[in-house]
């Protein structure tokens, strides 16, 4: 496997999905498309991972290399390559898909719940955020209540329409498209799937309810980063 990563801006990176390839030495590549990085033979990658960034994908007569991510996320589909858009690499995809990349109702910064519809909790890949430290399936009590609540960190303003052709994975009080699966291996999450500690820190120092947002990183990062781990070991290695 060979993973190609594209940032949009230099202060969002993979994070924990760098720290997993490095853990299982699969190969990849980082690709600062802020910085006028140009994608060079994006045919020798077999997965494209999208990160966020502030800017709006309805920018790109501004941020022209939208465009060419647009261009990549269709191409890798129609290949049958893996594909994972986070934040704004999500609404780059919905876009890329056919379907419209708005303003929501508010920002949504920080540690909020999210639902995962009957779709959500079907999906193998996606459900498996849903397991827990030390357990190697989801806990069945949330595939017995029928819909599985997840404590989850996001930083947006914007939100997308589910793409046709699309399954809708999860939704949150304020945004009811928070992730949703294109074909069989292209998966778009919203919310922030990649933090570490020190990126939240980075990001949000100065934000008035900081102390609020750091209060509940030590509440739920640990476990979040186990959770996300295991969706990384489905994504990447199977």
């Amino acid at each position: 496997m060979s993973v190609l990563i594209c940032k949009n801006i230099i202060t969002e990176g993979p994070g924990t999905i760098e720290d997993y390839l490095k853990l299982q030495k699969i190969s990849y590549c980082i690709v600062d498309l802020s910085a006028g990085v140009r994608l060079l033979a994006p045919d020798a990658f077999d997965t494209l991972v999208m990160m966020g960034g502030p800017m709006s994908v309805n920018e790109d007569n501004i941020y022209t290399y939208i465009k060419d991510e647009e261009t990549l996320v269709r191409d890798f589909i129609s290949k049958g390559k893996k594909v994972l858009g986070v934040c704004l690499g999500a609404q780059i995809m919905a876009k890329a898909l056919g379907a419209k990349v708005y303003a929501g109702p508010q920002k949504e910064s920080g540690w909020y719940n999210i639902g995962l519809t009957e779709d959500g909790l079907k999906d193998e890949l996606f459900s498996s955020l849903l397991t827990l430290p030390g357990r190697q399936a989801p806990d069945l009590a949330y595939r017995q209540a029928g819909s599985g609540l997840l404590t989850v960190f996001h930083w947006h303003g914007e939100t997308f329409d589910i793409p046709e052709g699309a399954v809708r994975l999860a939704s949150s009080e304020l945004y009811p498209n928070q992730a949703f699966k294109y074909g069989k291996n292209a998966y778009a999450f919203q919310f922030h799937i990649e933090v570490t500690r020190k990126m939240i820190t980075d990001w949000l120092r100065d934000a008035p309810d900081f102390q609020k947002i750091e209060k509940d990183s030590e509440t739920f990062y640990r476990e979040y980063s186990v959770r996300a781990e295991k969706f990384y070991e489905k994504f990447f290695t199977h």
